[in-house]
């Protein structure tokens, strides 16, 4: 009775001190190189390829107004991080908008209307983001299907 009282004393000395001490924390995950990045944008083409029924020449192309619609983002951040200032929610948006209404006419001429259609749903929002932000101003009221 003794060693098993004992062991269970040990036990716990054991469990404090392993409770006690102080957490590590996590190394930071190191940012992608390039042959990473490109590696992850192909398997993505590959992807976005199949969902569209794409051929290769559209695929060609498809993935060169992506290219675009990346650096014209890059580039739109970077200016507005050169400039100081910070820009409104608004003019963020009305940035993006733009770029994406610049891709969907492009695109328009290189996909059928079908595909079009499936890339621009693709391209929502889905899960979570959808349901605790609403519906879009103007769509009515939210679905009566959210958790509560």
């Amino acid at each position: 009775m003794n060693r098993s009282l004992f062991a269970a004393i040990a036990l716990c000395a054991l469990a404090g001190v392993a409770v006690a001490q102080p957490p590590t924390a996590p190394a930071a995950p190191a940012a992608p190189n390039a042959q990473q990045r490109a590696a992850f944008e192909a398997r993505r083409m590959d992807r976005l390829a199949i969902l569209l029924d794409l051929n290769e020449g559209q695929k060609a192309q498809v993935q060169t107004i992506l290219q675009e619609q990346r650096t014209q983002l890059a580039a739109a951040f970077q200016q507005a991080r050169a400039s100081g200032t910070r820009p409104t929610r608004q003019q963020m948006k009305a940035t993006r908008d733009q770029i994406k209404a610049d891709v969907t006419t492009k695109l328009s001429s290189v996909l059928t209307p079908t595909q079009l259609q499936k890339f621009q749903l693709l391209q929502e929002p889905q899960g979570r983001h959808r349901r605790w932000h609403g519906p879009p101003p103007g769509a009515g009221p939210a679905p009566d299907s959210a958790p509560n």
